[in-house]
């Protein structure tokens, strides 16, 4: 990088990354019971209201005592995903985020 060239630190590199609107997956991991797929949903839906149940999938692990649910939403924001996997984080049933 020469002198002259504007330095770009992580957080400008961060902003730039994702251009909005798009569709963007979200996924959450957690003991697989039946309100899990569900549990997921409803808190994706707080932020991105248009979700429904069929932009919804589930695949259990191996063993059966786990199971992953990606939600594919029309995400608008950055701020709209960081607010939905906080709440996603914050729920009893999640055990994992990607």
């Amino acid at each position: 990088m020469s002198p002259n060239e504007p330095a770009m630190n992580q957080a400008d590199d961060n902003k730039t990354a994702m251009q909005f609107p798009c569709a963007f997956p979200i996924k959450a991991m957690g003991r697989a019971k039946d309100t899990m797929a569900d549990t997921v949903l409803e808190i994706v839906q707080r932020h991105a209201p248009e979700a429904d149940a069929r932009a919804l999938k589930t695949q259990p692990s191996s063993n059966g005592k786990f199971v992953s649910v990606t939600v594919t939403i029309d995400a608008q924001s950055r701020e709209q995903l960081d607010a939905i996997y906080l709440d996603l984080n914050d729920s009893d049933q999640v055990l994992m985020t990607l």
